[in-house]
């Protein structure tokens, strides 16, 4: 189960970035983590913290339940 929502969480995250036409490392960057840290997290390997998650959603200028849709 935890796995299904990571996946669906990170082709949420990877499409909200693709539409603000950042990189990995942009997104990184601009959250204070390492570039490994979002590509673990649009892989669905490793779970953001509800912080990054909130930090991610400013950075996109998106509300969070857009990275939560479908989970």
């Amino acid at each position: 189960m935890k796995d299904e929502r990571n996946k669906i969480f990170a082709r949420n995250l990877k499409a909200e970035r693709y539409r603000k036409n950042l990189t990995q490392a942009e997104l990184a960057e601009k959250v204070n983590v390492c570039e490994s840290t979002i590509s673990l997290i649009e892989r669905g390997i490793q779970t953001p913290s509800v912080f990054l998650v909130y930090d991610i959603s400013k950075i996109l200028e998106i509300d969070i339940s857009e990275l939560m849709k479908n989970i």
